[in-house]
């Protein structure tokens, strides 16, 4: 199926600043990449790629002041077939890829280790895919979408006591569950066809038999149609943009349809 997207951000920087974007689409195995485009307009450097230096995604730094306008253009065929992780099994943990590891552990906004005794009475009941689905199914049922109950400093276990919050939060929460259970989560930042609101989207992707599945706990979109822009620990790492300095943004689109 393609998808097509268009984002445009457009922000003001009042002194000269280092921005880097990751908000091109990533080309894989299950989403072919037919065409896309980044520009930016404004007093800015050449965009320079760190794609090859190890990071996820495809990352671009600039320097950036003044009126910035930044614009992504792609269409990408989505070659998935509707995922099913029930009954898939984690491996081993001493037979997970180096590249695995470290999606175990606590990050900054998925502090594992504080939800562990929860977790193991809650979920404990399953194993695998299935208790990634029983955790799914709990946060979806328990929790209220409300943009504007989170901001950047809000943590899993914020979220678990307010039970509300925005994809970022839904995400960060299966993702600390899942780790305080042993299995490998990161979190994924996509862009999903027809969401609404319109706009970026966090899930999360769990490792199970050998291969990352995507599921997203907010049920706002089918994870057969997500294109995925990069991914990381937690929201630390997959931000579209981040900025060394201040930045204020001034408008905001982004549109993702079928065609």
């Amino acid at each position: 199926m393609r998808v097509k997207i268009k984002a445009e951000l457009d922000y003001y920087l009042a002194e000269p600043t280092d921005v880097l974007l990751a908000v091109e689409a990533i080309p894989m195995f299950d989403q072919i990449l037919i065409n896309d485009r980044l520009t930016v307009a404004g007093d800015s450097s050449r965009l320079r790629s760190v794609e090859k230096h190890g990071t996820p995604g495809r990352r671009q730094w600039m320097e950036a002041r003044g009126e910035t306008r930044i614009r992504y253009e792609a269409e990408v065929d989505v070659v998935r077939e509707p995922i099913r992780i029930s009954g898939l099994q984690v491996p081993p943990r001493r037979e997970l890829p180096s590249d695995v590891i470290s999606f175990l552990f606590p990050s900054r906004y998925c502090e594992s280790d504080r939800l562990t005794t929860y977790a193991m009475r809650k979920f404990g009941s399953k194993t695998g895919g299935d208790q990634i689905l029983m955790m799914s199914d709990w946060i979806y049922e328990n929790f209220s979408y409300v943009p504007g109950a989170s901001d950047a400093t809000t943590t899993a276990t914020d979220s678990f006591l307010q039970r509300q919050g925005v994809c970022r939060d839904y995400a960060h929460v299966l993702i600390t569950f899942a780790r305080a259970m042993g299995v490998p989560a990161r979190m994924v930042s996509v862009y999903a066809p027809e969401i609404q609101p319109p706009d970026f989207h966090a899930v999360v992707e769990v490792w199970l038999d050998g291969a990352w599945h995507l599921i997203d706990p907010t049920r706002l979109a089918r994870e057969e149609d997500l294109v995925r822009i990069t991914f990381g620990r937690d929201a630390t790492d997959i931000s579209f943009m981040t900025s060394f300095g201040f930045a204020q943004l001034q408008n905001q689109s982004v549109q993702v349809w079928f065609v």
